[in-house]
């Protein structure tokens, strides 16, 4: 066959069976655009519906590689991928969910046998200093290539630049005829209150089914669960049932890691309230708001998670689309909402809906709405079975996922064994790669191709497991995993250049401790970061974690000067990493976009090196810290500071005069008022929670709604009656005397002469 025979086989067969077809062009760039031109002719696909993410020239639509996430919700007949110039993981999965059904997917790429060997700026990426880009390997790329030569539906076919084609496989899969589908048009629903022009917009039974669901949403005291694999269409049922919603009056707000996830959402909205001839006004094309026009107050509006978790304007409904990317503590927000549905990817690029079920299902359950649940399995833009979905599946692990729950129940810290994950030892053993990826999907709110291919390249990564021996199988199956960063052992030159503000790709601890922090010696001792640590659902709060983290420590305690961390601080974690012996050093001031969190740096020191570290920054960090809660981290929880000044190991000097000692003692014991000397209430408070957290402190002599209130009113200065009211307080008044008996015991345990003396005159 030639090339030109082998494209028309393939488009003919895709057409044929509503599936889509992958045909790889490998060889000299130029010889591969020339080769693309024909196969395109050859295929009959229109240039009009083809686009190219790439810099050559094809004589259609094109897009830059870094804008590929303009396709994403987009159909297209062809999608033509270059990956010459560079090749980035996240733009496969981007693009290739953009060739609709009947179409083609073409990747452009150097020889297949050269080009594991080949480096292009993604790999600069993951050089990570000290090291270079030839430290960078190749085994994603060589993974890559036998997952094109092993998946059924997949052509490769060799070009040269003298125009010889070598046809390696043809990519025909030869199916059986399928069976007609004409006269099993999806039916309406008996009993709809949306309006026909809300189903008639629907493209299979699976929408019609959940838009019917979402018609829950036209009540209160109602969530909605959607579940989809990608190319679904969630997303447009979503827009349907909030144009649905915003047509009867409803304000719906809507919200996503990013707009463009939920672009769509906003385009089937508008797309309906134009059917059902409601005059609109929008904000851009496409927009982020759409207004009806007729006074009832109906609309469509975005806003970033964040601000969206306020509810802003008071919504009638909102939905949270790609909901998997969110953080737990962002997604309880939005239970305050009245009505809320949460759309999420199961298996995708936009995230992991497995983890958004074990990390946030029970918390829904726990709500007072009244879940509905639903979902959809029919894909709408190729059939069921589509070998390319198959593949992108496999090639940049998608649908990843921890062992059944069979196989680690009962597992032990003692039942464990740890294990070092060699990224040839996960590249050898399929099972162990997407266990291990599967958790570290869990483990994190936004998991990417990208991050695939620095498990398997980058340099300066190491991943340790736990593994279990299956009752059954007899194979080891991955309870716990850990994936570590080595940082700092920084030259002095890229110190120079971090201090002074430039970025340096990884070393964030270094890079956070350097140029924020105004330590030009931060990047000199050597140490391990651990970027993301999970435990398998079912073997949760059992000490595998920590089990985890023992051995890591043991294992590198002699060769790094410190272990670090650094994430979205909640409670539960703050007492996790301190319980491990990790100590704080810093929090960030402002709050992360998607999870809505302040993040948390920790160390943990190793030796001397990683002492001196750790010591300067928690004092300096204990010297501040007040001066940051009273301004920038005002807003910030009361429990996560309670517990992040728990985990901070520094001495801290009260300096306090006869007469601050006197006015505290005055305000716990006698008539003295706060408002007349907040700073010496400011130190006290702060060493309260600074020891109690050490091992030479006692039990907090406090309740936990006693140091709210020292959080809340001493350290971050919130009026009387704001914090009254937050804290069930009757009133200012009496919130105020509260004050006063919490700083009874903190008196008598720190408290001088001045201090004593000051009591005596109260209680004799």
């Amino acid at each position: 066959m030639t090339l030109a025979e082998v494209a028309a086989a393939l488009r003919e067969e895709a057409r044929a069976t509503d599936e889509r077809r992958l045909l790889v062009l490998a060889g000299d760039r130029d010889a591969c655009y020339r080769a693309a031109d024909r196969a395109l002719d050859a295929s009959g696909v229109e240039r009009a519906a083809t686009t190219l993410v790439g810099t050559g020239s094809l004589d259609c639509e094109r897009v830059g590689p870094k804008r590929a996430d303009r396709l994403l919700g987009t159909t297209r007949e062809c999608v033509v991928l270059d990956c010459h110039a560079d090749f980035r993981p996240n733009a496969v999965g981007r693009v290739v969910g953009a060739a609709d059904g009947g179409g083609l997917f073409v990747i452009l790429m150097p020889a297949l046998d050269e080009f594991p060997d080949r480096r292009t700026d993604f790999d600069e990426t993951l050089a990570v200093p000290p090291v270079t880009l030839g430290d960078v390997t190749g085994r994603f790329r060589r993974r890559f290539v036998g997952t094109l030569r092993a998946h059924p539906g997949v052509a490769i076919v060799s070009v040269d630049e003298g125009g010889e084609e070598t046809i390696e496989r043809d990519g025909l899969t030869r199916p059986a005829p399928r069976l007609s589908t004409a006269d099993e048009a999806p039916r309406l629903p008996d009993d709809r209150a949306f309006p026909d022009a809300a189903y008639d917009a629907c493209l299979t039974g699976d929408q019609i089914a959940v838009v019917r669901d979402l018609e829950a949403l036209r009540e209160d005291g109602t969530a909605a669960v959607v579940e989809a694999d990608r190319g679904r269409g969630k997303s447009s049922a979503a827009g349907i049932a909030a144009g649905a919603l915003a047509a009867e009056g409803g304000d719906v707000l809507v919200t996503a890691p990013e707009y463009r996830s939920s672009r769509e959402v906003f385009v089937r909205a508008a797309a309906l309230l134009e059917s059902l001839g409601r005059e609109v006004e929008t904000d851009g094309d496409p927009p982020r708001e759409i207004r009806l026009c007729d006074g009832t107050g109906g609309r469509v509006r975005f806003e970033k998670p964040t601000a969206a978790a306020d509810l802003p304007g008071d919504p009638d409904v909102v939905f949270v689309d790609e909901a998997a990317a969110l953080s737990v503590r962002l997604l309880e927000r939005f239970l305050d909402a009245r009505r809320v549905a949460f759309a999420t990817t199961v298996h995708g690029y936009e995230g992991a809906g497995r983890g958004f079920a074990v990390r946030f299902r029970d918390r829904l359950a726990e709500s007072d709405h009244e879940v509905v649940e639903t979902r959809l399995d029919e894909p709408i833009r190729y059939a069921a079975g589509d070998p390319v979905e198959a593949w992108a599946f496999r090639a940049l692990l998608l649908d990843a996922r921890p062992p059944v729950e069979g196989v680690v129940a009962g597992a032990t810290p003692d039942s464990v064994e740890y294990r070092d994950f060699s990224p040839d030892d996960l590249l050898a053993d399929e099972t162990l790669l997407r266990e291990a990826f599967g958790l570290l999907v869990l483990a994190h709110y936004r998991t990417e191709p990208d991050d695939l291919a620095r498990l398997l390249d980058a340099p300066n990564l190491a991943v340790r497991a736990l593994v279990r021996e299956g009752p059954a199988t007899g194979g080891d199956h991955v309870v716990a995993v850990a994936l570590l960063a080595r940082e700092g052992n920084l030259p002095a030159d890229v110190r120079e250049h971090m201090y002074e503000g430039g970025r340096v790709r990884g070393n964030m601890l270094p890079d956070v401790l350097t140029s924020q922090l105004r330590d030009e010696e931060a990047g000199v001792p050597e140490g391990l970061r651990v970027m993301r640590i999970a435990v398998h659902h079912a073997v949760r709060s059992s000490g595998l974690g920590s089990r985890l983290l023992a051995a890591v420590r043991g294992e590198f305690a002699d060769d790094l000067d410190w272990l670090g961390v650094g994430y979205g601080a909640t409670p539960e974690l703050l007492r996790f990493w301190r319980e491990n012996g990790y100590r704080a050093v810093q929090l960030s001031t402002t709050r992360n976009d998607t999870s809505g969190e302040y993040s948390a740096l920790m160390l943990d020191p190793l030796n001397g090196k990683g002492a001196d570290l750790h010591d300067r920054h928690a004092r300096w960090f204990a010297s501040r810290v007040a001066s940051m809660l009273a301004d920038p981290l005002r807003d910030a929880d009361p429990d996560v500071v309670r517990e992040l000044l728990r985990s901070v190991d520094a001495e801290v000097d009260l300096d306090l005069s006869p007469w601050d000692w006197r006015a505290v003692a005055a305000s716990a014991y006698g008539p003295g008022l706060y408002d007349a000397a907040p700073r010496p209430f400011r130190r006290v408070a702060l060493k309260h929670f600074v020891e109690s957290g050490g091992s030479a402190g006692a039990d907090p002599p406090l309740s936990a709604r006693e140091e709210r209130l020292l959080v809340r009113k001493v350290l971050q200065g919130h009026p009387w009656p704001r914090v009254a009211d937050e804290l069930g307080f009757h009133s200012a008044g009496q919130c105020m005397r509260a004050l006063g008996d919490a700083y009874e015991p903190l008196v008598d345990r720190y408290g001088d002469e001045s201090a004593v003396a000051e009591k005596r005159r109260y209680t004799d």
